[in-house]
């Protein structure tokens, strides 16, 4: 095994938390907001989790949703790496069939050399948005295209960020740069270095290809829960030993917020629920405020919807989601918990990490 890379993938739980605890950022645009200050709300996320010995801070691609301001996973994470000095920061994921293969490498090269050793590339095959925005990005009606052939595109990134296509390959003369060798002053040249790759699905086909590559899995929890189990026993049974891992290593992303009492949190997370339900009936939208939210008038097919959503958030006092937490964790045997706090303004969710923070005893109060 690679220890080095392994040493990348695998955190070290802080405090009294059984496994490390990372954070997923959405960069969300709540009503009366703007992406600026969404943006600007994710440094400050990044910088906290950073202080408080979270393990790692992701963004997600996403696409034509005015609440989520996280379109461009790679711009993001080169702002938040010059604000930041040692958290992981990665793609929770990149969408892998939106892109060329060579432009995700170049992308992510480009961060590795800004920030060596703390970034991790997250790869998704769904288009993070509609079938026509998924259209208009990957200049295609074949959509089911991209996706069917994730497992070559797959091969083909790994190609470009290892430098390594065999001689006599159309792209044997095509380089990332910047790529994993690089010339110094000196002459010489670097050792070896590119972003860990990671995985990530809401079902069983990424699970698999996961465990096959020996690559770490992570599951999207948050929005997918009654597939998770199934989907990490497939993995863990289809786990093959490679380079980077000898052991299969899941993560799980998980939807939590915690407030000072069960009332207040119960308010602010009605608000993600609601912007959940707009975007699920063709309605995407700036994220409500708890007001518009507990005015709103559900009807029984949506109150039914928002329910059913909100039993997968785990939400309440800070001890309650650390009890919820710890619970999920060994349900689920997962070895990192990721979480994203649905809310619409960004003092709810900073107060929601630094309140899981305390509960767990990490460090940096």
């Amino acid at each position: 095994m690679d220890e080095i890379r392994g040493d990348e993938i695998r955190g070290k739980a802080e405090g009294t938390a059984p496994v490390p605890l990372s954070v997923l950022d959405l960069v969300t645009v709540g009503q009366g907001g703007t992406a600026t200050q969404a943006l600007r709300t994710g440094v400050e996320i990044a910088q906290l989790a950073e202080r408080r010995g979270f393990h790692r801070y992701w963004v997600a691609e996403h696409h034509s949703m005015p609440g989520v301001a996280s379109s461009s996973p790679a711009v993001i994470l080169a702002h938040t790496a010059a604000h930041t000095e040692r958290i992981r920061l990665g793609s929770g994921g990149v969408m892998l069939p939106n892109h060329a293969p060579l432009v995700i490498a170049e992308q992510f090269g480009t961060l590795e050399a800004m920030a060596p050793g703390r970034v991790d590339l997250g790869l998704g095959r769904a288009p993070g948005t509609d079938g026509a925005t998924a259209a208009a990005l990957r200049r295609t009606e074949r959509l089911n295209e991209g996706a069917d052939d994730f497992p070559q595109q797959l091969a083909e990134l790994t190609r470009f960020l290892d430098d390594d296509f065999p001689d006599g390959h159309p792209y044997a003369r095509i380089h990332a740069v910047p790529g994993p060798v690089q010339a110094t002053a000196e002459g010489g040249v670097q050792s070896p270095a590119r972003p860990p790759l990671w995985l990530l699905g809401s079902s069983g086909f990424s699970a698999r290809l996961a465990g096959v590559l020996g690559l770490p899995f992570a599951f999207a929890h948050h929005f997918s829960a009654q597939n998770t189990i199934p989907a990490l026993e497939l993995y863990r049974e289809s786990f093959r030993p490679s380079a980077v891992l000898d052991a299969p290593y899941a993560l799980i992303g998980v939807a939590a917020l915690a407030a000072e009492d069960e009332r207040e949190a119960r308010r602010q997370v009605l608000t993600g629920a609601l912007s959940m339900l707009r975007l699920r009936s063709g309605r995407p939208g700036l994220v409500p405020t708890p007001e518009e939210a507990a005015a709103y008038a559900f009807t029984p097919m949506e109150r039914e919807f928002v329910d059913s959503w909100l039993v997968n958030i785990v939400h309440g006092t800070a001890d309650e989601v650390r009890a919820g937490l710890d619970d999920l964790a060994k349900r689920t045997g997962a070895d990192e918990l990721m979480i994203t706090a649905n809310a619409h303004g960004g003092e709810a969710r900073l107060r929601s990490y630094g309140l899981i923070a305390d509960a767990y005893g990490l460090p940096g109060a």
